[in-house]
């Protein structure tokens, strides 16, 4: 499946106007939900009080991936967000309304 300029730029690119994440975003809906997942993820771990260390050990996702994905500098995949949403017991996953 061709992916054209999709994945050339990490999400965080389609900044508008602000700081990663809570940034004005452009009309790139990818970005949109990727900027919300990391949202759900940080607030996820925050509610928790765990690091990304301790996350990265339970859901068996590298430390370098889920800090990537909140900063916004990765496009994290199904099973990456599947195994976060398991060990976190919450859904990261915005839907389609962002």
């Amino acid at each position: 499946m061709p992916q054209g300029d999709a994945r050339r730029l990490p999400p965080r690119a389609y900044c508008a106007d602000g700081a990663w994440p809570e940034a004005l975003m452009t009309d790139h809906h990818g970005a949109r939900v990727a900027q919300a997942m990391a949202a759900r993820l940080k607030a996820a771990l925050d509610g928790k009080g765990w690091s990304v260390a301790q996350l990265s050990r339970i859901s068996g996702v590298a430390r370098y991936t889920i800090a990537k994905a909140i900063a916004g500098e990765a496009w994290p995949d199904l099973l990456t967000i599947a195994n976060l949403e398991k060990a976190l017991d919450c859904d990261l996953w915005p839907g389609r309304d962002v």
